[in-house]
């Protein structure tokens, strides 16, 4: 209880108790009545007391004169906002007329400044405080706090304070489990949030595998288009020149054989017309550099009226090499 009398006395009066009060306000004005930690009401007894007080259930304040107590106001280095109470108390002596043994007092910080601290310095003899206190004990009064002109000190010695209510104590017991179940709600949403996360990721490597596997459906069917078309072009190319095939038969059919009929499809050629002797056009399309594999259709029929041999023949078009000259080329 010793160690933490200096806190105590720093927090009570301070300017973050009275912070702590207006929000504690606040809060109970936006929670519901069964929720909000309501504290007794504060019961004010001016001193000197004239009757007998009745106890009650709130909380008992006697409040002091400003004529009563010693008054200062004390600019302080920065330094001393570490320890204020203890600061002041080696220091009483150049502030009062008494040292720390003779007097209750009470430093509340003000302001603070890039400089020095601006301390307020309530004290009140020891042994007048003692006497009032047991005046007003006489009175029936037990107070809960000394107070000032309304300061919101306390002057009330720490074996006289009431110890903490139990309601307060079930707080801090409570406070723990409400501190994790507020950090088990936090871990849940992070957790639910990082699975929308993840499933919307999900959904999104979906729609990319679908985007591809289209892509790749297209290139196949381009790559596949694309062959038909080499290889039709390589079949195009494979074929001799029309005009090449022509100067070629021009050069193996002997002068007297004319053609009535030539069709070239694909790698085939059909030709048909009238020759003097077509039974060697065989031999002599055998000789052709762009034909292969000649055979007659049919059978070899005389003409009467030109005195020839009507024939039909069929012969395949040998491949023609890419780098193979044509009619054109000098």
């Amino acid at each position: 209880m010793n160690r933490l009398e200096p806190i105590a006395r720093q927090w009570r009066g301070s300017l973050l108790q009275q912070g702590w009060r207006l929000w504690l306000t606040e809060l109970r004005g936006c929670v519901p009545s069964w929720l909000a930690l309501q504290e007794a009401p504060e019961q004010v007894h001016h001193w000197p007391l004239t009757a007998p007080v009745v106890p009650g259930n709130a909380r008992q304040v006697l409040m002091l004169g400003p004529d009563v107590v010693l008054q200062q106001r004390l600019q302080l280095p920065l330094a001393a906002a570490r320890n204020l109470t203890v600061v002041v108390g080696y220091e009483l002596d150049r502030y009062t007329p008494f040292d720390a043994e003779q007097l209750y007092f009470v430093a509340r910080q003000e302001q603070r400044t890039s400089a020095h601290l601006e301390v307020t310095l309530v004290a009140i003899l020891r042994e007048r405080l003692d006497r009032i206190l047991s005046d007003c004990t006489a009175l029936g009064l037990h107070p809960h706090r000394v107070d000032v002109a309304g300061l919101g000190v306390d002057l009330l010695p720490a074996p006289l304070r009431p110890r903490q209510r139990r309601t307060g104590k079930d707080l801090q017991r409570s406070l723990p489990w409400l501190c994790g179940a507020l950090l088990i709600a936090a871990m849940l949403l992070w957790l639910n949030d990082r699975q929308r996360v993840l499933d919307a990721m999900h959904t999104t490597v979906q729609e990319q595998k679908a985007q591809v596997a289209q892509v790749h459906a297209l290139r196949q069917q381009l790559l596949n288009t694309r062959g038909a078309a080499q290889y039709l072009t390589q079949r195009k190319l494979a074929q001799p020149p029309l005009a090449a095939l022509l100067n070629d038969l021009t050069t193996c059919l002997p002068a007297d054989t004319w053609l009535d009929q030539l069709d070239v499809k694909d790698a085939e050629v059909s030709l048909s017309g009238q020759s003097a002797k077509a039974s060697g056009l065989i031999t002599r399309i055998k000789g052709c550099r762009r034909l292969d594999n000649a055979q007659f259709e049919g059978v070899i029929q005389p003409d009467a009226r030109t005195g020839k041999d009507q024939f039909a023949l069929r012969a395949h078009l040998r491949p023609e090499a890419a780098d193979a000259p044509t009619p054109d080329t000098p």
